[in-house]
């Protein structure tokens, strides 16, 4: 079957990230998680002190965006591919609910944007790749021959994120995370650079009361069919 390119989109904590990783590797494809590199530039302005509760300067940042060098690298143990920034593995510190609480602000920046938009399309100019993101249907790829767009309610979400952290020995509140999910959904929705919208040929799938297993059967007839 001729390779094609997925792209999946939706709101945060809706497990799309989980869904291309199981899509990529059932039809040995590229994964790739744009919502990992968007992650990476937050932490990034965070260590360096560029962003936080009590400020956000935005122009360093930009101006410090030539420095940031963002690599996937494969993890054979895992199964996946994890995230480097500046040589470093930062896959764990990019999940943490710190994070969370930044990475919409840092996204909304156009000059951001701009530059992994641009990284994100010369990884996909093959073909055989499985991206997710918030625009990738409608910027990053918006002639891919397959567009999914992923939604739930915001408390499933969140109780999704949280029991998610809580595993992962994160001290947090289920408040915590109801609140940075609707906060980030208001955000990616209301920015003016590439907002989190649906695109029009772009098939819908609301996950609130399907396992995991449906959901992937069902995104595989759908590849099928295309």
């Amino acid at each position: 079957m001729e390779k094609i390119t997925i792209a999946i989109d939706g709101f945060s904590s809706t497990g799309k990230s989980t869904l291309a990783k199981e899509l990529a590797k059932h039809l040995g494809y590229v994964y790739v998680d744009t919502g990992a590199m968007y992650r990476a530039v937050a932490l990034f302005a965070m260590q360096k002190g560029y962003i936080s509760k009590q400020i956000f300067d935005k122009q360093s940042l930009i101006e410090n965006l030539p420095f940031i060098k963002l690599v996937f690298q494969f993890n054979p143990d895992l199964g996946f591919a994890e995230m480097y920034l500046n040589e470093v593995n930062v896959e764990k510190q990019i999940r943490t609910i710190e994070v969370s609480n930044y990475v919409s602000k840092v996204a909304e920046i156009p000059e951001v944007r701009s530059k992994l938009v641009e990284q994100q399309q010369e990884m996909g100019k093959s073909k055989g790749i499985v991206m997710d993101g918030r625009d990738i249907g409608t910027v990053v790829f918006p002639d891919a021959e397959l567009k999914i767009f992923m939604t739930a309610s915001a408390k499933t979400r969140a109780q999704r994120r949280y029991d998610e952290l809580i595993e992962n020995g994160d001290q947090v509140t289920f408040d915590e995370v109801l609140n940075n999910v609707q906060e980030r959904d208001y955000i990616d929705t209301h920015r003016e650079d590439s907002p989190l919208v649906k695109a029009d040929d772009a098939i819908a799938i609301d996950n609130s009361h399907i396992s995991k297993k449906e959901q992937f059967d069902l995104v595989l007839k759908l590849i099928k069919i295309n």
